[in-house]
């Protein structure tokens, strides 16, 4: 009977310890954030956040219970345009010092298909808060096969208004609303 209570026991531990979020940590080095905009109707202009860190606790048996948590210097923005990059940096939109971050923090996880989710979170931006959802997919999660430890990717999609966060400079002329595309790997931690 002892040994009965025992294995049930450590099956119970087992199972509690399996099905808690593990931590993992943004690969900078293949994690982007891209964002495009509408530019007075003559082309759609790109921008892109790489090289940046997060950190995410990614529940593989109970997905909703995840959580992510992303942080980057806004001036680590690329523009493709040294010109446009200083207009960005500059009074007319974040007027951004070295100080200056944009962070994301998950507040809730709703599971829309096996691998697909709306990641509800908290937006940081140009010093205003907002709420934002993120359209995301799992891609994978499984041992890199190059690292050789486990590895997990998503991608996800939302469009922001500038304008909620006094950013709005020519609008409506150029576009309010950017469309953002988010690419991600990250690697459990140690």
């Amino acid at each position: 009977m002892k040994s009965l209570i025992l294995a049930a026991g450590l099956t119970a531990a087992a199972t509690a310890s399996f099905a808690e979020a593990e931590a993992y940590k943004l690969d900078p080095s293949h994690s982007q954030i891209v964002f495009s905009y509408n530019h007075l109707g003559f082309s759609t202009t790109y921008g892109m956040f790489s090289g940046f860190e997060g950190d995410i606790q990614f529940d593989q048996e109970d997905p909703a219970k995840s959580s992510v948590s992303v942080s980057m210097p806004v001036r680590s923005m690329l523009t493709g345009w040294e010109a446009r990059f200083g207009h960005f940096m500059g009074p007319d939109f974040f007027g951004a010092d070295e100080a200056e971050t944009v962070s994301f923090v998950s507040t809730g996880i709703e599971l829309t298909g096996e691998n697909t989710a709306l990641i509800t979170g908290d937006l940081t931006l140009n010093e205003v808060t907002k709420s934002v959802v993120l359209d995301a997919k799992l891609n994978q999660a499984m041992v890199h096969p190059m690292a050789g430890v486990p590895f997990a990717g998503f991608d996800a999609t939302t469009e922001l208004k500038r304008t909620d966060f006094n950013l709005g400079a020519f609008a409506p002329f150029v576009s309010d609303e950017v469309q953002v595309m988010i690419s991600i790997e990250a690697m459990k931690a140690e």
